[in-house]
């Protein structure tokens, strides 16, 4: 049995999630439910863990201060659901320590395989492959690429692009799928802003950032 604390005041979300989890696999997860950041952050100094799942807007303590806490300590994974989705606080979540930033509404049978995925990575029973096309390489594991041998420092929108692209190779990826995977669901992220993370990105990879066609009026992909 895994244990999981949800940080989240909206009683019909706590329910929702307790119910769905508890009963999708009965005994797979013991779920621990905090109304506040205050209460939240007790449960995290007073127990174990597998997972933590963190509403950002919370009374008395938000979740970014509850995972910031939390990494001085413990490399839990933690997942953020919330209604915040702008691109700054996306990166600002990634950069705290998050593993997954998930956005409301959310499907729940999505939640809970994103959860079972983290869990599994952090006890070392999932070993994902690493990715390559030409002179680039992704590895899932540790979060490091490659590119012509020398490691390549992106940010958190620009790893996601790059593995959504890398993981379907050769594959076209339209615009609107790029922007759910990376951004979420409902995000409502301008496409505009995605143009610009696919020039940093190409930019930050050099030479290999020709690998990355944009395939016109239907998206983009990466090919060797």
């Amino acid at each position: 049995m895994y244990k999981i604390l949800l940080v989240e005041d909206d009683k019909n979300i706590q329910d929702l999630i307790f119910n769905y989890f508890t009963k999708k696999e009965k005994g797979l997860f013991d779920i621990d439910i905090a109304s506040d950041g205050e209460e939240g952050l007790e449960k995290v100094y007073e127990n174990n863990y597998d997972l933590l799942l963190l509403d950002v807007m919370l009374p008395e303590v938000d979740g970014f201060e509850i995972c910031r806490e939390t990494r001085k300590e413990s490399d839990v994974p933690i997942m953020f659901i919330t209604a915040r989705s702008n691109e700054s606080d996306v990166l600002s979540g990634y950069a705290l320590g998050c593993d997954d930033y998930v956005i409301k509404p959310f499907p729940f049978p999505v939640l809970y395989e994103k959860a079972k995925a983290l869990i599994n990575r952090s006890k070392g029973l999932v070993r994902s492959k690493i990715f390559t096309s030409g002179d680039i390489s992704l590895n899932p594991n540790n979060g490091i690429v490659i590119s012509d041998g020398k490691e390549v420092k992106l940010t958190a929108t620009e790893y996601g692009i790059l593995k959504v692209l890398i993981e379907n190779k050769g594959m076209i990826i339209s615009r609107e799928k790029l922007l759910d995977i990376v951004w979420g669901y409902c995000s409502g992220t301008d496409e505009r802003v995605l143009d610009t993370h696919m020039r940093n990105l190409r930019k930050a990879l050099g030479q290999n950032g020709k690998q990355i066609k944009t395939v016109i009026r239907r998206g983009y992909k990466i090919e060797d």
